[in-house]
């Protein structure tokens, strides 16, 4: 049974890294499209610069949630790597409770906005802004189950990865 969820996790894994591809190979060509309007049809626009930044907004958010490892994620470690595993385990799990205690108590704050936003709509490309700012929503909610996911994993005994300076690598 735990082959088949890690199966169904690698599975749906690479489903992310698919959509982020389509999302970044997205604003890419509409970079490319604001490009030859203006400087080859000299015909200024609009809507690719706001597609551009609502793309941005949502692979950097959606990236950050269901793409980016544990593991590749940036951080200042000199004290964290240079401990040992317990206390490795008790670092993180004051880190992790302060992420999830802060997300859970902003949570109900990002709803409200989002839901708010419903009434007002993008210059351009008229998209409703709490359908571009759901995002966020999405990405809250995923950081919360890592966190009590990678906490229940540290209770259970499995102390985070101690950091091996000469296997740093930059997530190729």
């Amino acid at each position: 049974m735990e082959t088949g969820f890690a199966a169904l996790g690698a599975w749906l894994y690479r489903r992310a890294e698919d959509i982020l591809m389509a999302m970044l190979a997205t604003m890419f060509f509409a970079f490319l499209l604001q490009i030859v309007f203006r400087y080859v049809l000299n015909w200024p626009t609009g809507w690719t610069n706001e597609l551009s930044a609502i793309l941005w907004i949502w692979i950097v958010l959606f990236g950050a949630a269901f793409v980016v490892k544990e593991e590749e994620e940036m951080r200042f470690d000199l004290i964290y790597a240079s401990v040992g595993a317990r206390t490795r385990s008790a670092m993180f799990l004051i880190s992790a409770i302060s992420l999830i205690a802060l997300y859970g108590i902003s949570f109900p704050a990002v709803l409200d906005y989002v839901a708010f936003m419903r009434v007002e709509k993008t210059a351009y490309l008229k998209l409703r802004f709490d359908w571009v700012f759901s995002i966020y929503v999405i990405f809250v909610i995923a950081i919360i189950a890592r966190y009590i996911w990678l906490s229940w994993q540290v209770l259970r005994g499995e102390a985070p990865e101690e950091f091996d300076p000469t296997k740093a690598q930059s997530g190729i």
